[in-house]
């Protein structure tokens, strides 16, 4: 539901009818009164945080969207809007002992999630370590691909942990981004400023700010998008893993998942006892990164043998 101003006015409206107003006064005296902002443009600026509109102002967007990218990109998008089933709660385990830092992990996840091209941004880092040790002052990240599996090393992939209690969230000033029911951590990108607060208060260095307009080829575009996840993004804002929300909310593994070739990564629903994930924190010995953090992540490692 809409805030409210004075008398009945919305506070989209408001802002709507100040912005007009000032545009006017703007450029409307140095006749150049074409370049005031679009209706739709107005429209996308003031619109309500995804967590407040109603079920009509989500439909509004939508349709938005779509005849927006179909301008741009020439292609018909599928654009979800599906919220948190209250029957599940999403978790994730990495399998260490099997993991062998291949990265297709990494280019799954850029395929998948409409990631810049150039500059390049890469949701999923993969750590490389001597075994027996994890000080990760000391681990490599720019290793040679064909390095890997090294003898006497063995490598961690690392991605936003979707904590329980994420310090990205609470420092956040326009309320931007929040964790969901289901245990996902989303970003409404339309109410990112780009303050990049969040980027300082994550301590798994998981969060990617476009500081140029995100450049992808219409051809290597993934029209299967959702609001909260991997539509595109614009410049000057924040973007990270969201556990492929346009997948997971629809019974589908996160791309990162189907792509390992050795079948490190685990993902599942924790109110499902039958369930993958819920039989790896029952009988795998498992840590979390950071836990002296009390983040509390909702991403788990092991090693099996």
């Amino acid at each position: 539901m809409s805030k409210r101003c004075g008398d009945g006015v919305s506070r989209r409206t408001f802002l709507k009818a100040a912005g007009i107003a000032s545009a006017s006064l703007a450029l409307g005296g140095c006749g150049i009164a074409d370049k005031l902002p679009s209706e739709d443009t107005l429209e996308e600026y003031f619109q309500n945080n995804f967590k407040e509109m109603s079920l009509d102002e989500i439909q509004e967007v939508k349709k938005r969207l779509l005849e927006k990218y179909k301008k741009k990109y020439g292609r018909e998008f599928v654009l979800g809007t599906e919220p948190p089933d209250p029957d599940v709660s999403f978790a994730y385990a990495l399998d260490l002992s099997r993991c062998i830092g291949c990265r297709r992990c990494v280019y799954a996840c850029v395929q998948e999630n409409n990631q810049s091209r150039h500059p390049q941004i890469q949701w999923i880092r993969v750590l490389l370590f001597e075994r027996g040790t994890m000080n990760f002052e000391e681990s490599e990240h720019y290793y040679e691909a064909g390095m890997v599996p090294l003898e006497g090393h063995y490598t961690v992939p690392i991605q936003c942990q979707q904590c329980e209690n994420p310090p990205c969230v609470k420092v956040c000033p326009t309320t931007a981004t929040w964790k969901e029911p289901d245990g996902i951590v989303v970003i409404d990108y339309n109410w990112c400023i780009g303050c990049r607060y969040c980027m300082s208060a994550c301590p798994y260095w998981a969060r990617r700010f476009n500081f140029s307009d995100p450049q992808i080829s219409v051809d290597e575009l993934n029209t299967n998008v959702h609001y909260l996840g991997n539509r595109p993004r614009m410049r000057g804002v924040v973007e990270k893993c969201t556990f492929c929300v346009q997948r997971s909310r629809r019974g589908r593994y996160p791309a990162c998942v189907e792509a390992c070739p050795v079948g490190a990564r685990k993902f599942g629903n924790l109110l499902d006892p039958e369930d993958e994930m819920s039989q790896v924190l029952e009988n795998q010995r498992v840590f979390r990164l950071k836990e002296d953090l009390n983040t509390q992540p909702r991403f788990y490692y092991f090693f099996s043998i």
